[in-house]
């Protein structure tokens, strides 16, 4: 049940079998690829691996210049810098040199070469439309102005002891420097400055094992450029930083949460990933319950849940957008499986009626969730539920951790309770809640 790096396609990221993971990053809302496909460094999900040269880099000198622009840090394009801008006559450049004991990742919106994952913001409508078959309302049409950084954030490695993995807000630009404005919020300590990032780099530390499925939902934070953490602001880009708190930092551990305004990220350490379902164990489940051949109690043909190719470009889009004659559909009132048919429908309202119980309600096409990083431990043949609405299936004991009642009601602050119901912190005030596989309202409902 436990993963294997040998087991990780090509595509994923696979390095040879000597090569030291340090963990995984999974944008939430995909079933183990982006809705049009994962394409070079934009993807569902990225996968951290120990550099070949160390690229990591830690704070030099400081000092006050009055023209950012002008100073030699800047202007070097070898040299790391972060221009802190007081005012139009002064400024304070801090300088980085190179780390030889650590690795720099970086996260952002943008292309440039300095950021090595690519993540755009999620479309709630778009992913569910593309699950249940409907029509993609024209994205000109709707589209906004993304709220997510082009160098959002940066994650920093430490070689000798993979296990650390320490996030810090913004990124440095194809010139290496970060650019912090008048207007960015910004404060000294002393000799020390920092600063926060326009609308914010939010994270959350889980209480609990995740792979175990124990998990409790902790506090929404947010991350400083230097890596300081601050409770939320009172919106999302409030000129007025939080409080700083003292008993966390920003180490990541397995199963933490950060939230780049826009797309929200899970983090999966190795050591979690290795006592964490494997693809294999999915494809097993999906097999077994093949096996038992489900009969669709009107039609009286055989459901088969579709198999996703690992070879093709677009292998879970178009496995799940196949609407075959065998492609078990669940009822949302009961749970009780069908193939697709006319009887019971009601044309009007869309409804239909279960011919097992005669419950009214709607349908949604049943498919495996297939990240396997979203699983949890579970026994050895666990029962299939499926979220509702979205029809995604996964192991009960998943389902439950992932589908819990949220804990914690408060519309001024964001909670999780691991890992589906998240109060999503847009500003604090705006509580949403999604499914891992694919942004959607739900409960469990139990695949009978």
């Amino acid at each position: 049940m436990a993963r294997s790096d040998a087991t990780e396609t090509k595509k994923s990221g696979i390095k040879n079998e000597n090569a030291v993971k340090y963990g995984e990053l999974i944008i939430l809302g995909y079933n183990g690829q982006l809705t049009a496909g994962d394409k070079r460094r934009r993807r569902s999900k990225f996968v951290l691996w120990k550099r070949d040269i160390a690229n990591g880099i830690k704070r030099s000198n400081h000092y006050v210049v009055p023209c950012p622009q002008n100073s030699h840090a800047v202007l070097d394009k070898n040299q790391h810098s972060i221009s802190y801008t007081l005012s139009r006559t002064e400024a304070v450049i801090v300088e980085y040199v190179n780390d030889e004991t650590t690795d720099m990742f970086q996260i952002g919106r943008s292309s440039d070469s300095p950021i090595d994952f690519v993540v755009m913001d999620t479309n709630a409508e778009k992913n569910a439309a593309a699950i249940n078959n409907l029509p993609i309302v024209d994205s000109k049409k709707t589209a906004a102005a993304s709220t997510i950084s082009r160098f959002a954030c940066r994650i920093i490695c430490d070689r000798n002891n993979t296990s650390i993995a320490r996030l810090y807000a913004a990124g440095f630009d194809s010139s290496r420097n970060i650019f912090l404005g008048e207007k960015a919020t910004k404060w000294k300590d002393g000799e020390e400055i920092d600063a926060l990032t326009t609308n914010g780099v939010l994270v959350m530390h889980p209480s609990g094992k995740f792979h175990k499925g124990n998990t409790e939902p902790g506090i929404w934070l947010e991350v400083s450029v230097c890596g300081k953490l601050f409770s939320l602001r009172g919106s999302r880009s409030a000129q007025l930083k939080g409080d700083m708190v003292e008993d966390s930092n920003n180490i990541l551990t397995d199963g933490t949460l950060i939230d780049l305004c826009g797309a929200t990220l899970l983090w999966r350490s190795a050591e979690g990933l290795n006592l964490s379902p494997s693809r294999e164990y999915l494809k097993k489940l999906i097999e077994r319950t093949n096996r038992e051949r489900p009969t669709c109690p009107v039609g009286l043909y055989t459901l088969v849940f579709p198999h996703h190719s690992e070879d093709h470009a677009a292998a879970v889009a178009s496995s799940e957008l196949a609407d075959i004659k065998q492609q078990p559909y669940a009822y949302l009132q009961c749970g009780h499986v069908q193939g697709r048919h006319a009887w019971g429908l009601n044309k009007d309202s869309n409804s239909r009626t279960c011919p097992m119980c005669l419950k009214v309600g709607g349908i949604a096409k049943l498919s495996m969730g297939i990240e396997a990083s979203f699983y949890v431990q579970d026994k050895e043949k666990p029962d299939l539920y499926a979220f509702n609405p979205c029809g995604h299936v996964a192991t009960e004991k998943t389902v439950n951790e992932l589908s819990s009642a949220n804990k914690a009601a408060c519309t001024n602050e964001a909670y999780l309770n691991f890992g589906q119901m998240l109060g999503y912190p847009m500003g604090q005030t705006v509580s949403r809640h999604f499914v891992h596989f694919v942004q959607s309202f739900l409960k469990g409902i139990q695949v009978m």
